[in-house]
């Protein structure tokens, strides 16, 4: 099967290979090692960021030291790093990092932080870093996206995890794409998209996991550049992200559509470019499979 280039612009490195947190807490050896033979896989191009919070970098460059000499584990790969509380000394601890490795840390995550400490975080950037802040997807939305603005600093928003409170309503999803969009604001998400479209999942793989309602990844970067062109109205836009059946959308070579919505090659590039960046997932061997079931790529 040959690979549609309207997918391929839809889903170029869109996964940030996760596998160190919850649901899957695989050991630093494992991830790596994931990491490092997804890298060598024809399905390469799915993979963006491996995922690791900053405390743990010492870890990961003792295994790359031992495991991996001169850090040739595979090149390209990158990394995007988790800051916590302390993220004025972690950006200083990334920076140095850099200089040491031929890997590097290519984006930096910040966990929830106020208005005002994410202005003061925004002032000590590196440029030659990516970087995402966690907003809230609540009544403040517009006053983070606000403060985002202009930037060139992206959005982080959080899509799932092992509850359900952690799952945003869709109609509040739906509001913060719009929003990022009319703001101009890029944005990644993180957590709950293992599944390619919309349904109900079991939220982790424990024998009796419950189960909720999830958001798909094609639903997402496909509903992204549909409001970032400006082509359908938010009510609209819900029964894309609720879409759970594949058959209403149709992928030829030149083109995505959603019933009678269009996508062409150029929309698609500027949407995951300037918009939907990219989503955090702990499996990258799921999103895989159901692309594979849909018959979207070839096994």
């Amino acid at each position: 099967m040959t690979m549609l280039s309207s997918l391929k612009l839809l889903l170029t490195a869109i996964v940030d290979y996760a596998g160190l947190f919850p649901p899957a807490e695989l050991s630093m050896q494992e991830a790596i090692a994931n990491y490092s033979e997804y890298c060598q896989t024809l399905d390469n191009w799915l993979l963006g960021h491996f995922v690791v919070p900053v405390s743990r970098l010492p870890e990961l460059e003792v295994l790359l030291v031992n495991r991996y000499p001169e850090n040739k584990l595979v090149i390209p790969c990158s990394i995007s790093a988790i800051l916590s509380e302390n993220w004025e000394l972690e950006l200083k601890q990334i920076q140095a990092f850099n200089h040491r490795n031929q890997i590097q840390i290519a984006a930096v995550e910040f966990k929830p932080l106020s208005l005002g400490e994410i202005q003061q975080a925004i002032n000590h950037l590196p440029k030659a870093i990516e970087s995402f802040l966690e907003i809230p997807l609540d009544k403040n939305l517009e006053n983070y996206l606000a403060v985002l603005k202009g930037t060139k600093v992206a959005a982080k928003i959080r899509t799932g995890g092992l509850s359900t409170e952690v799952f945003p309503p869709v109609d509040r999803l739906c509001q913060f794409i719009f929003a990022s969009a009319e703001a101009q604001v890029p944005f990644k998400a993180t957590a709950g998209l293992h599944h390619a479209l919309a349904g109900n999942y079991a939220v982790s793989y424990k024998e009796k996991s419950f189960s909720t309602n999830m958001q798909g990844f094609l639903n997402l970067s496909i509903l992204a550049a549909l409001v970032y062109g400006q082509k359908l109205t938010q009510s609209e836009a819900l029964r894309v992200l609720q879409e759970s059946s594949s058959t209403n959308f149709k992928f030829q070579e030149d083109n995505i559509t959603w019933h009678n919505y269009y996508l062409n090659l150029a929309e698609l590039q500027k949407s995951r470019k300037c918009f939907f960046r990219s989503f955090g997932s702990c499996s990258f061997q799921e999103p895989l499979d159901e692309l594979r079931e849909f018959q979207l790529i070839s096994t």
